[in-house]
């Protein structure tokens, strides 16, 4: 997206100081696979970037992201102030509200304490690994489906 600088892949949420991929995919840390986003904010707002996140996946099913399944897979907005806070809960608020999906949002809200990037082999997945069964199977798709969903701003 456009302000977007970068995405960071790693783990938040969870009692482990020292998560790695497999102790989260074990879900016995209690972190989420989460994604921290360095923006502009002269060129974005958080306001979009909210619905984004929120367009990005379905956010009515309690620990599952598509075929993942797991504590570790929940869907979670971490904010940093009480504006961030506000914002994310209109969001599920307006979402609710428009009887998009037949259950209600399940995503927690909760104040960012310290994220931990995962791997250097997980950053930049899908362009460092582009022949991946699951990027071309699951990860690709699914993002051609946001692109519908969420009509950006984007980069070319």
């Amino acid at each position: 997206m456009k302000g977007v600088r970068d995405a960071v892949s790693g783990f938040a949420g969870g009692n482990d100081t020292r998560p790695t991929y497999s102790k989260v995919c074990s879900g016995s840390t209690g972190h989420a696979e989460v994604v921290q986003v360095y923006y502009d904010p002269s060129v974005v707002k958080f306001e979009t970037l909210v619905k984004a996140f929120f367009a990005s996946m379905n956010p009515t099913t309690l620990n599952r992201q598509g075929n993942d399944i797991g504590s570790q897979y929940r869907s979670v907005a971490f904010y940093r102030n009480d504006s961030e806070r506000k914002i994310i809960q209109a969001e599920i608020d307006r979402i609710n509200a428009s009887k998009k999906y037949s259950s209600p949002v399940v995503t927690e809200v909760k104040p960012f304490v310290t994220f931990y990037p995962a791997e250097e082999y997980h950053q930049e997945y899908i362009f460092n690994h582009p022949d991946n069964p699951y990027v071309q199977g699951v990860s690709i798709p699914d993002y051609m489906e946001f692109r519908k969903e969420f009509a950006g701003p984007y980069t070319n």
